[in-house]
């Protein structure tokens, strides 16, 4: 989870910043059981000198990712005989390492998704790797290598996504049938559907391209797709779209390289204008009660669905809703960027979004939870899925101003000040 968090002491007291880690890395247990209590992990002796932690970026299916201060990426965790998920991690087994990447500009953030990683330097680069159907293709049109589902590549990496693409060309019947089989599927399914063997991942990191002179500002990364959010607000996606989640308007199987998704339409002349977001609809109009904003800050990845926050605070969400996830009130799939029109008075600050699920913390401090609950991870006290976001108003939250959130598969952390 990201931020400083030291209880009652100060930071200027603190003389040593500590990761602590606990759970289930089976590179870092040599007897490969869960960690069940919190152990330090020590500074890699590579970059010891005159560095430190900064920050640590979770992991996906057995591994964990931190950056330090200098900005190196470090990671550590699964390894060689754990399968192919080490080459997200660079089998660095239990002794956390640097991870070696094309370029020598510090890392400010990354993240990862079930068996794919992505980074983001400070020169505004993106670079990717891990499970390869995740990675960018520099080939404009190629088959997955199951032969089953096309992959798509725009012609213009820069066009609008609902017309640079062609997407009636897809096999509705085989997206049908993957719809229903990813419905009912788990998070175990979809770790199991990673031991496909190494040719299906690539190990070295790749740069992600999304057009001349777009500088990418951070990157989040689902279970199969990813999203990058440029220095002027615009989010690109590519990966796997089967329910939404790259925001196309249509259940594209693959999005074979970055492409713009429209969460905003700036015509050519006249006033500006946004999009009404309606249910499986996008129109235009100059009659909008409320603009949801003019750029994109802020962008999450569940494991099959997306969250942006606007730069008026409002959100917007695509993709899986069997679990309520996107907050309209329905279970539907979201096939477009659509704003929550139930929290439309309140102004979002930060998201993050777990497998079922999405949590939303306000301007004011408040927490908003909507979607999956099977394991309480809403924190609403009860088990009881939400369709649309509820207000977090229970007595441990009492007089706290959340700051940041992060959410796993079954859980969710937030970080409170008093």
């Amino acid at each position: 989870m990201n931020g400083n968090s030291r209880g009652n002491v100060q930071i200027g007291e603190c003389k040593e910043t500590v990761v602590y880690m606990s759970g289930y890395l089976p590179g870092a247990s040599p007897e490969k059981s869960p960690i069940l209590s919190p152990v330090p992990v020590r500074l890699p002796a590579a970059v010891h000198g005159g560095d430190s932690w900064k920050d640590v970026c979770g992991g996906g299916c057995g591994f964990a990712m931190a950056i330090s201060e200098k900005g190196k990426l470090i990671t550590w965790g699964s390894t060689d005989d754990e399968g192919q998920s080490y080459v997200a991690s660079g089998k660095h087994g239990e002794t956390p390492e640097p991870f070696p990447l094309p370029t020598e500009a510090p890392v400010v953030q990354a993240s990862s998704g079930w068996a794919h990683c992505a980074v983001v330097t400070e020169a505004g680069e993106a670079f990717t790797w891990g499970w390869k159907e995740c990675i960018p293709s520099k080939d404009p049109v190629r088959k997955q290598q199951s032969g089953s589902n096309e992959q798509v590549s725009p012609s213009s990496q820069g066009s609008n996504a609902a017309s640079g693409m062609t997407l009636q060309n897809e096999n509705r019947k085989g997206g049908e049938e993957l719809v229903k089989r990813r419905r009912v599927s788990t998070a175990k399914d979809e770790a199991e559907c990673l031991s496909l063997g190494e040719d299906f991942f690539a190990i070295t990191p790749s740069l992600v391209s999304v057009g001349l002179g777009v500088r990418i500002t951070s990157v989040a990364t689902g279970g199969r797709h990813t999203l990058a959010l440029s220095d002027i607000g615009q989010i690109w996606g590519w990966g796997y779209g089967g329910e939404g989640q790259l925001g196309l308007g249509s259940r594209i199987k693959m999005v074979s390289s970055p492409h713009l998704i429209p969460c905003f339409e700036s015509p050519g002349s006249g006033k500006e204008r946004s999009f009404i977001l309606h249910q499986g609809i996008t129109t235009t109009s100059t009659q909008v009660t409320r603009e949801p904003g003019r750029h994109i800050k802020a962008i999450s990845c569940g494991g099959r669905h997306s969250v942006a926050i606007t730069d008026t605070g409002g959100l917007i969400t695509f993709g899986w809703g069997l679990y309520g996830q996107c907050g309209h009130g329905n279970t539907n799939d979201q096939l477009r960027p659509m704003a929550v029109s139930s929290v439309q008075s309140v102004r979002m600050e930060s998201v993050a979004a777990g497998l079922w699920h999405t949590i939303c913390i306000s301007s004011d401090g408040k927490v908003y939870a909507f979607g999956g609950n099977q394991f309480g991870q809403l924190g609403t006290g009860t088990d009881h899925a939400e369709m649309i976001p509820r207000l977090l108003d229970g007595q441990n939250l009492e007089g706290k101003h959340a700051k940041t959130v992060s959410c796993g598969a079954r859980h969710s952390a937030v970080l409170a000040v008093f």
